[in-house]
């Protein structure tokens, strides 16, 4: 397949990478390759205000993989089968997110999509764009699996001083308080009183986490 384009993000490395797309309003900038540069392969898409992203994790690239994985949000301990999770650990190692989409831009020369909602690493290979259309792409009776009781362990509250919040760009400190409200954690390693470094941009941010508070100690 064809790489169309490549994905540019303030997630520098796979740790702290929100699990799921939209989760935060964390930018990106999908831009599309010499090739599908033509205006034509993009036209009518701002008539949407949401797509299907369908990329690459291109830094789990293996020749083996197994049937099963073991979810980190059931405590690395309960095997799922590979086709009932989103685990980055596939036969084909591809990953499908669903993007706002807030802008067509020219980024050196090339169309670009300014997008929200990301969770992909930077410079991720992107293979096909779609429409999310809401009259098919919404199931209101759809059930939520194992990942219902995942999602009631709550957010973190996050206490970030202001000498340090201001260090951050103005218009990426909602995106990066949200990504820390997640929980960057590791979810099946025993949460140790340890200090984590998260890389966010051009920052790299240390915190610690004292029950359901995570403290910013360095930006």
């Amino acid at each position: 397949m064809d790489i169309i384009a490549r994905i540019r993000t303030d997630y520098k490395e796979k740790f702290g990478i929100p699990r799921q797309s939209c989760m935060t309003d964390a930018t990106g900038l999908i831009v599309f390759e010499e090739k599908y540069s033509d205006p034509n392969y993009i036209r009518g898409i701002e008539e949407f205000n949401y797509l299907w992203i369908i990329w690459q994790f291109s830094k789990n690239v293996k020749e083996n993989h197994n049937p099963t994985v073991r979810p980190p949000k059931l405590g690395g301990e309960e095997h799922k089968g590979v086709f009932a999770t989103r685990s980055s650990f596939r036969p084909n190692n591809m990953g499908l997110s669903s993007v706002r989409l807030l802008e067509i831009v020219k980024f050196e020369g090339k169309n670009a999509l300014l997008v929200s909602g990301v969770d992909m690493l930077d410079g991720t290979p992107v293979f096909d764009i779609k429409p999310y259309i809401p009259y098919s792409d919404i199931h209101k009776d759809a059930k939520a699996g194992f990942t219902e009781k995942t999602l009631k362990s709550g957010l973190l509250e996050v206490i970030f001083p202001d000498e340090l919040l201001k260090k951050i760009e103005e218009e990426k400190r909602t995106p990066l308080i949200k990504t820390l409200e997640l929980d960057p954690r590791p979810a099946y390693m025993e949460k140790i009183d340890r200090e984590y470094g998260l890389s966010f941009g051009e920052h790299n941010i240390t915190f610690i986490v004292e029950g359901n508070k995570l403290y910013v100690t360095n930006v």
